[in-house]
């Protein structure tokens, strides 16, 4: 088959279902590792990570915070350092995780567009499709290590600066040391599903446009806009419904014995619109004409 034609089509160049694996192994080896080597990657990771930082100190120095005041844990923090991880993610999962995901996923596809990279990344055995999933699985790999940071130094921060010690849970049931972590990993992990759904949305818009700085607000205003219509009581029909609408709900894993309603509720939520977006940006790639 001719260049032309593979561009066309996104078809491998060669046959047989272990050169596809391979080359769809080797390009998402080298997509990972062309991320966690940008300097733009590390710059949003580190400012995730001032997230719980610069709480952790500002609650040292003003001594803390009166009950109910302020995101909820916050009163917490003085008493167990463990509860600064879990804090931060309240802060971080309506507005700065949304915004570190736009950025990587609708820069996927527009980025290499922009930078005239796309048609050489489709010479190789994975296709489109494949490109696709690449694409997708190394900006959920992103996902996974910006709330793995917002958890990690937020329980460094909050072990260097307050007692640390058996963690009282929201059902007033106190568990050890090493389970309390366990939650706080389970925590992270409740954070990086809810982030899955908006990565396919900027995937999506991703494929739409040569811009990337196009993709990437756009990801990111769909990201506000959705909790603006979840906070609007006269369109509560439509919450059940918004891929924002369970993101707050990892409170539930701190609950003796643990609810994990909420945290099926929001894996199945997120995985149709992954399922909705990632077939959306099939038919919009699949027919797209690459030239550059």
């Amino acid at each position: 088959m001719s260049s032309p034609e593979l561009l066309k089509t996104g078809a491998p160049s060669a046959d047989g279902g272990g050169l596809h694996l391979a080359g769809t192994l080797r390009l998402l080896r080298n997509e990972l590792r062309t991320l966690f080597r940008r300097s733009r990657t590390w710059a949003m990771l580190g400012a995730l990570a001032l997230i719980p930082i610069l709480l952790a100190v500002a609650l040292r120095v003003a001594g803390g915070t009166d009950a109910g005041r302020g995101p909820a844990f916050l009163d917490q923090i003085t008493n167990n350092g463990l509860f600064v991880g879990v804090a931060a993610m309240t802060l971080a999962i309506p507005l700065f995780l949304p915004l570190t995901i736009a950025v990587t996923a609708g820069d996927s596809i527009a980025g290499e567009a922009s930078h005239g990279t796309l048609r050489y990344l489709l010479i190789a055995p994975v296709g489109r499709i494949r490109l696709l999933w690449v694409k997708y699985l190394v900006a959920a790999a992103f996902a996974i290590a910006a709330a793995l940071t917002i958890v990690v130094f937020g329980t460094l921060a909050g072990w260097a600066l307050f007692p640390v010690g058996p963690l009282t849970l929201v059902s007033g049931t106190e568990v050890s040391v090493g389970e309390g972590l366990l939650r706080l990993l389970a925590v992270a992990a409740y954070a990086m599903v809810s982030l899955l759904g908006l990565t396919a949305i900027g995937l999506f818009l991703s494929t739409l446009t040569t811009v990337p700085v196009g993709a990437m607000a756009a990801t990111a205003i769909l990201a506000v806009a959705a909790q603006i219509v979840g906070s609007i009581p006269q369109l509560s029909a439509l919450h059940p419904f918004l891929f924002t609408d369970r993101w707050l709900d990892f409170a539930d894993l701190l609950r003796s014995p643990i609810v994990w309603d909420s945290f099926v509720d929001n894996a199945l939520i997120q995985a149709a619109y992954v399922v909705l977006f990632f077939v959306a940006a099939i038919v919009r790639f699949t027919r797209r004409d690459v030239l550059s």
